[in-house]
């Protein structure tokens, strides 16, 4: 539950600031006749959303045992890829969100209402679809890992959207100050530890739907030790999607991803020099060599 929790929390969120960023700019500078189309753009992304998320979970009943396997993990390497790109942008980017947003919104108010829908329903849409996708894939994993049926991930899901919610509405008030960039770094680490476990899963689901081999071969088995229904076993596969007897291809993947992945994601932003400064330094360095040169002749 608590993956879930961080799910909804952390794609809801960002939706969050977004909305609170294009309503604060708009109310202070004058131009509220704007909100209803940012608004309207909001209400069509959160609906677009949400239909997307229903006909996945609707559309899959209707297909065979193999061909739900095959779909479910196929969209859960896709929801993957999907919030590792998020998580990496997010991180570079938070910095700079409201200035970004800003510039849009400024480009929109100049081109007329329909622009300011589609802004809106772009800025929001991307965050609502990634999150349908990869709480649907969460979900799905849980629940077939036995987590509460699928009531439980989903209630972890909605906890951290209503959370995101009121963390959005305290900022818009000013009553809450948080340091996005430090935020947006941590969770997004857990999240890659998450997206690890929803990885691993989607590779079992492709060798129950027969389209990837290795289902027999167990990489180890501490059903007995950390038994699936135990609060403990609950506790492991509702924060890092822990399957007490993973095939060696779901552990092999599961490595290959979270270790370079999250290496790569705590790295210090600008550890080493920029373009900037070394296109820089080799102007000066060829500077140097030439008036060397001129010196000696």
């Amino acid at each position: 539950m608590f993956g879930n929790y961080l799910i909804g929390l952390r794609e809801g969120l960002e939706a969050s600031l977004v909305v609170c960023i294009l309503i604060a700019y708009l109310v202070k500078t004058g131009r509220k006749d704007a909100l209803k189309p940012i608004w309207a753009g909001i209400g069509v992304a959160v609906g677009v959303s949400l239909a997307f998320g229903a006909g996945l979970e609707f559309g899959s009943q209707e297909l065979t045992f193999e061909a739900q396997e095959l779909l479910g993990g196929s969209l859960s390497i896709v929801a993957v890829v999907l919030v590792t790109w998020m998580v990496f942008w997010m991180r570079r980017t938070a910095r700079h969100l409201r200035a970004e947003l800003h510039g849009k919104l400024d480009a929109a108010l100049r081109m007329g209402t329909g622009a300011l829908v589609a802004t809106a329903f772009l800025a929001v849409g991307r965050e609502g679809l990634e999150t349908a996708l990869f709480v649907w894939a969460s979900v799905r994993a849980a629940s077939e890992n036995g987590e509460g049926g699928s009531y439980g991930p989903l209630a972890g899901v909605l906890l951290g959207l209503l959370t995101a919610v009121l963390l959005g509405w305290l900022f818009y008030r000013g009553a809450l100050k948080i340091n996005l960039a430090k935020f947006f770094t941590w969770t997004g680490g857990m999240l890659v530890v998450v997206a690890a476990g929803v990885l691993a899963y989607g590779v079992h689901d492709l060798q129950e739907a027969r389209f990837l081999g290795g289902l027999a071969d167990k990489a180890f088995d501490v059903s007995a030790t950390i038994p699936p229904d135990s609060w403990y076993g609950t506790l492991l596969k509702g924060v890092f999607n822990f399957q007490p007897d993973p095939t060696v291809l779901q552990v092999t993947v599961w490595a290959l991803y979270l270790i370079p992945t999250l290496a790569l994601f705590l790295a210090p932003i600008g550890s080493g020099p920029s373009v900037r400064e070394k296109k820089q330094k080799a102007t000066d360095d060829k500077a140097g060599a030439a008036a060397s040169a001129e010196t000696s002749a």
